[in-house]
């Protein structure tokens, strides 16, 4: 079962809002803004994970962040082939 929903009225700058409406299809603008929304809400859980495993183990050194980086783009590269085999 769907969770329930409610009504609510905000405001945003027009530009983004008529944006919005026409990448939003044929969910309609609420769903695309309740999407929009929810990933917001886990970049916003996300950052306080972070905060506290700095405050805990220090903040992760930038040469580690590069690292990590470039193991994911090789772990997408890597995905990108095998996609196109099994094509």
């Amino acid at each position: 079962m769907p969770d329930p929903t409610g009504k609510y009225s905000i405001t945003m700058p027009r530009d983004i809002a008529e944006a919005a409406r026409a990448r939003s299809g044929p969910s309609g603008l609420s769903a695309y803004v309740a999407a929009a929304v929810a990933r917001q809400i886990e970049r916003d859980n996300l950052n306080e994970l972070i905060q506290v495993a700095e405050a805990e183990h220090g903040p992760v050194a930038e040469d580690e962040i590069q690292a990590l980086r470039e193991q994911l783009q090789q772990a997408r590269r890597e995905q990108a082939g095998s996609g196109a085999d099994a094509a």
